[in-house]
């Protein structure tokens, strides 16, 4: 044995400390046992001993770091599993109702002149995990407030459909629908949880994989929000998010982990079906998955719950007194485990108890079927409610149960535990059969051979439906459901949006300051300022929201417990545990999280909260472009802000942060309204039909998204005849020319309005061309509208055929046109076909770079002089201006030499 003194120290995880060994033989005497273990009772003995050391030294609150990862086996010792309340035999009757409904919907939409897909090895392998919440965890809205949020699998859709159908919640026909939304209308179902597509049953739209995780941690945190800001008493209301171990994969399934634990949510569950399986093949094979997410969710400081075996291994592992079992457990890799769900008991006893002579004693008196049939955690109720009730309980931390479960489970030989398993949509008549003789249900083969298999339901006055009523009732109504409980807003009156409309006076600010302070003004309003919900990613000093700082305060539930180094500044960074700022850090994923969260607050909670989330316009729709589709889905309501827009005016930054196509990404959104306005008084009327639309009387499932600049410019005063209807539909006349006698007509948006003012200068006093400026406040909306006009037209012809306001907008004015943006030109092109003459548009299509503003945009022929030259272009292909002006204005511009652009207002101002 070795002694104290000529060991090398070997330091893991850190366990050492620096801390001086004042008693060494005291030390030693400790040291001295471990080894005395390890010598006389095996090294799987003196392992269990220091487990119980670090188990006992928590209890006495000794501070001994964590582990990352625990036996594979189940966190939830036999001995301390809570009673279960249910009846077992009665749930899994009901159960095996649903199992067989959800996998016939899916094989009845196989049939021949069908053929739409869908899954049912997802929900085979997670039904014992949704059953036990739909009878004892799920709260549900009849009491009034928002019940429990639950993030359902998409993939496990047709299980949640099969078990609302036994409820007479959906009809047979309906499930007959599944898959067909259009053709099987007003019968059809989604294929996963679409609100939009669904608003009275499915909240979550969740089977874009890695969003449930990232939503469900941000509508945690929301309630928790909600709760400080005294808007909703969220405090009954828990989170539940079904996760597939795939789906750990993404990246946004783990990225957030940190801040759920950082603020305590113990109002948060995950409930992960590790059935070791992606929609391919084994998700670790050569490893074990769910003892790599222990680790990463215990380095997070999340609360573990492994449900690993169910209980038919409780008596071989209370006999395993070496530990011989628990070490097999621990060094089998998940592909192995894989083969053996798809094996013969005999099988299992070779390979798995075959290599050692204690584990051969140990299930000698087994039968061959009793050693297959030892099962996976996930598929025990007794076990899943233990873990369930150690969830709720625990405070804190959040909780992630990790559930081992085999994919495909009980749908038969061709499908258990199989790697093609997610593409099987189609059971045969021997699967069939084969299923049904294992659900035990009352079908005869005769029903099977006839056609299309039908469904079960085990009658209304059943005592299995009974009881299923019964327990929902219990916790208060069904779920999924949605509810829009949320009254109108108050909206604010003119006065809060009168000093953008007096302009900027002799003042320069960007379009980004004259969004915040109408926004101030707003935040002001005792009926809805404090429904704002303001979030940013780590840039609000960026974009001028800085003097939110000492009145909204930055939300924090610790409070600011350190003095800010920024302490003595007026504009200092404040945290507090009722702030009205969401500062989610460097992560426009979490940021957009919160936006969705805060959207949709509404219908989740009845209470309408008006999210403002602003960031680096280059990073919203492209980064983040998947969690805005989802935002539409889930019906979300709030404002967007594009800040430093566009391709030249930060120029100063770069590739990476030059943005000429968010406008373009955004028109691909149907539930997104998108503005690109260049005035203060233009932003006003937007914001203000924003409210109107979103949160009045008759609000609309939208979202809007503005682009604002940080080049400062003088705001004019709206005009006395200003057009209202103009700016909000997509484009107004904002200056007639008053001067030159050939006439033309520029369209311009955003930034480039100003540049747009300059041609139309230079043209009447160097040209004598006559140009009208106009305003396009929305290029997305125009072509909207145009082809919904369009749309209407081609499928009503014996109609009086309808214009489209872009045309009817632009029927008196003399062209030619010619449109220029900050954009590239697919953004302005949206709707070359609708203008009533020769059209042309100017861009910034390519990459970014860094350089002045006048020389990016001379580089890429947008500025004043290059829509001079345009109108020239146009004018001369109609025969209005001789072309040997053309290359005068080229000379007289020197359109070719950047360097002989005016390099414009320095960049980077807010």
């Amino acid at each position: 044995m070795a002694s104290g003194s000529d060991r090398n120290p070997i330091i893991i995880g850190g366990l050492p400390s620096q801390v001086p060994d004042f008693d060494p033989e005291e030390t030693q005497e400790w040291l001295d046992s471990l080894d005395a273990a390890v010598d006389e009772r095996g090294r799987e003995r003196a392992r269990y001993l220091m487990l119980r050391l670090i188990e006992r030294a928590r209890e006495k609150r000794v501070a001994v770091p964590e582990m990352r990862s625990t036996d594979y086996v189940n966190t939830i010792a036999t001995k301390d599993e809570p009673f279960f309340p249910g009846n077992e035999e009665i749930e899994r009757k009901v159960l095996n109702a649903t199992r067989w409904n959800a996998a016939v919907m899916v094989s009845r939409a196989q049939r021949p002149g069908t053929g739409v897909g869908g899954h049912i090895a997802t929900f085979a392998s997670s039904a014992s995990l949704y059953d036990v919440g739909f009878n004892h965890f799920f709260r549900g809205k009849d009491e009034g407030d928002g019940g429990d949020q639950i993030f359902f699998q998409g993939h496990a859709s047709p299980g949640i459909y099969a078990r609302a159908f036994l409820l007479d919640r959906l009809s047979e026909e309906q499930l007959d629908g599944f898959r067909q939304e259009k053709s099987k209308a007003p019968n059809g179902l989604s294929s996963y949880p679409h609100p939009r597509l669904m608003p009275d049953f499915w909240e979550f739209p969740t089977v874009s994989m890695g969003l449930g995780p990232l939503g469900a941690i941000f509508q945690a945190r929301m309630n928790r929000y909600m709760e400080a800001r005294e808007i909703a008493d969220t405090s009954k209301s828990h989170v539940w998010a079904f996760l597939g171990d795939g789906e750990m994969d993404e990246p946004e399934s783990l990225g957030q982990l940190s801040i759920a634990a950082r603020e305590g949510l113990d109002n948060l569950t995950f409930v992960v079906n590790c059935n070791l399986q992606r929609l391919d093949g084994p998700v670790r094979g050569n490893g074990k998955i769910i003892q790599e997410l222990e680790s990463q969710f215990r380095g997070a400081g999340w609360n573990v719950i492994k449900l690993v075996w169910d209980r038919s291994w409780d008596p071989l592992l209370a006999q395993d007194r070496d530990g011989i079992l628990v070490n097999k457990l621990n060094t089998t890799p998940d592909g192995q485990f894989q083969t053996y769900a798809t094996e013969t008991g005999a099988y299992i006893r070779d390979h798995f108890f075959g290599g050692d002579h204690r584990l051969r004693a140990m299930v000698e008196n087994m039968t061959d079927d009793q050693i297959l049939h030892l099962g996976r955690g996930g598929h025990d109720h007794k076990k899943i409610f233990a873990a369930m009730s150690a969830a709720k309980a625990h405070k804190g931390q959040p909780t992630v149960i990790l559930a081992q479960t085999v994919k495909g489970w009980t749908l038969g030989p061709n499908f258990e535990g199989r790697n093609a398993t997610h593409q099987m949509k189609k059971l045969t008549v021997d699967d069939l059969k084969g299923f049904r003789d294992r659900l035990h249900l009352p079908i005869t083969d005769k029903q099977l051979e006839d056609g299309v298999p039908p469904y079960y339901h085990p009658g209304r006055n059943s005592e299995e439906i009974q009881y299923m009523h019964d327990r929902r009732k219990g916790l208060g109504g069904y779920v999924p459901t949605r509810v829009v409980r949320a009254k109108p807003l108050q909206l604010p009156e003119d006065k809060a949006y009168a000093a953008a409309k007096k302009g900027s006076g002799q003042q320069s600010i960007a379009t980004t300051m004259a969004f915040v302070r109408i926004l101030k003004d707003l935040m002001r309003d005792k009926e809805i300022g404090k429904r704002f919900v303001l979030i940013a990613p780590d840039e609000y000093r960026t974009f001028g929201m800085d003097a939110f700082f000492p009145s909204a305060k930055i939300y924090n539930p610790l409070g600011q417990q350190y003095e800010s180094v920024d302490r003595e500044l007026l504009l200092a960074y404040k945290e507090s545990p009722t702030g009205q700022m969401l500062h989610d850090g460097i992560s426009e994923a979490g940021c957009t999280a919160s936006l969705i969260a805060a959207g949709s607050a509404y219908a989740t909670h009845g209470e309408p909260l008006i999210p403002v989330y602003v960031f680096y316009s280059m990073f919203g729709f492209q980064r983040t472009g998947d969690q805005f589709w989802q935002m539409a889905d889930q019906l979300a309501r709030g404002f967007v802000l594009g800040a430093t827009a566009g391709r030249t005016t930060l120029t100063g930054e770069g590739l990476q942060h030059a943005d000429g196509h968010s406008q373009l990404l955004a028109s691909t959104n149907p539930g997104c309204i998108a503005y690109d306005p260049a005035f203060g008084f233009e932003i006003a009327h937007i914001v203000k039909d924003g409210l109107r639309r979103m949160y009045g009387p008759e609000a609309e499932d939208v979202f809007y998204y503005l682009t604002v600049y940080n080049e400062p410019i003088q705001h004019p005063a709206e005009p006395a005849d200003v057009d209202v209807d103009g700016i909000l539909k997509g484009i107004h006349l904002f200056k007639r020319g008053e001067s030159g006698a050939i006439p033309a007509q520029i369209m311009a948006s955003g930034v480039a309005v100003p540049w747009a003012i300059e041609a139309q200068k230079i043209l009447a006093e160097e040209w004598n061309v006559k140009a009208d400026v106009w305003s396009a406040t929305s290029w997305n909306e125009l072509r909207r509208e145009a082809v919904e006009v369009e749309r209407h037209n081609l499928l009503h012809p014996e109609e009086d055929q309808r214009t489209p306001y872009v045309t009817q907008k632009l029927g008196g004015a003399e062209g030619p046109f010619v449109a220029v943006s900050d954009w590239m030109r697919s953004v302005p092109d949206q709707i070359s076909r609708w203008v009533p003459g020769r059209y042309t548009s100017l861009g910034a299509d390519g990459f970014g770079f860094a350089d002045t503003r006048g020389a990016a945009r001379r580089y890429f022929h947008i500025d004043a002089q290059s829509i001079v030259l345009a109108v020239l272009t146009e004018l001369a292909q109609d025969g209005k201006v001789d072309r040997s002006v053309l290359k005068q204005a080229v000379d007289r511009y020197q359109l070719l030499d950047v360097t002989a652009a005016d390099p414009g207002a320095a960049g980077g101002d807010a």
